[in-house]
């Protein structure tokens, strides 16, 4: 799908790559870990068919040059904040998935006046709500990987689309560190007033123990909704069949639950 806009946001020092599609209320895609906005192929040119859609390739990742200064969720957000503000669409729905996720969150929690709708995909509030083997995964992340790493479809988008290829192994070093990082969100989620999806495959790489944490910790399924749906909360929970954190965002399935939470006024 061709972009109707492409361009580089100034913000905090950084050349941020973003691309518009489509017309309507603003939309924010925020892609996964070593990944862009080619992550969003799938579902992207159905969500343009209704609304703005913004999709952002966060720093060192994609057409978005690496900057000196170490990844961290919380910089990564204050980006996304900048791009609310330079491009005057705020307040925006935000959607993140996986380290996009994260970076959604905490873009909620730093600068609630820049989000209107929250959905995160495949994102934890916890470090531990990743399965162990997933964990142990992402302790082995660095620059170590790279060549192994290079025969993946994702390097080869990486290699097609940044601006530096040879930071391939920097980029690794930089997302491992913060990938090792403990983290625990739960005071910081409590804090958030936007109405959130949150979504999930049934073979997720996070536990099913801690979608339903999370899915609590935001004010759900604390008590029956009613027959009038009196008692239902703002966040919501889409647990999707089938799928994986692999897979998750290729579902036509993603596309309907997206719309039934987007498309849907505000109560």
């Amino acid at each position: 799908m061709q972009a109707a806009e492409s361009g580089y946001a100034h913000v905090n020092g950084l050349e941020l790559y973003y691309e518009i599609y489509g017309s309507g209320e603003p939309l924010i895609l925020l892609h996964g870990g070593l990944g862009s906005t080619e992550m969003f192929t799938a579902i992207l040119p159905a969500l343009a068919k209704t609304r703005r859609v913004i999709a952002a390739d966060l720093q060192a990742h994609g057409r978005t040059p690496d900057i000196d200064r170490p990844l961290s969720m919380e910089a990564l957000a204050d980006d996304i904040a900048g791009l609310v503000g330079a491009l005057r669409i705020g307040p925006a729905d935000l959607l993140g998935y996986s380290l996009g996720g994260g970076v959604a969150l905490q873009a909620a929690v730093r600068h609630p006046e820049c989000v209107r709708r929250l959905v995160l995909i495949s994102t934890p509030c916890k470090r531990n709500g990743w399965f162990p083997e997933v964990l142990a995964a992402m302790s082995q992340m660095g620059p170590a990987a790279a060549d192994m790493l290079k025969p993946s479809p994702i390097y080869q988008i990486y290699a097609r689309t940044a601006p530096n290829p040879q930071d391939w192994p920097a980029l690794l070093g930089k997302l491992g560190d913060l990938m090792r990082k403990d983290y625990d969100w739960s005071k910081e989620v409590g804090s958030i007033r936007s109405p959130t999806l949150l979504t999930f495959a049934d073979a997720d790489a996070v536990r099913p123990e801690h979608m339903i944490e999370f899915f609590e910790i935001l004010g759900g399924g604390r008590e029956d909704g009613g027959l009038d749906g009196s008692g239902t909360s703002k966040a919501r929970l889409a647990i999707l069949p089938g799928l994986t954190h692999y897979n998750i965002l290729s579902s036509p399935a993603l596309l309907t639950v997206l719309s039934q939470f987007l498309d849907v006024p505000a109560r």
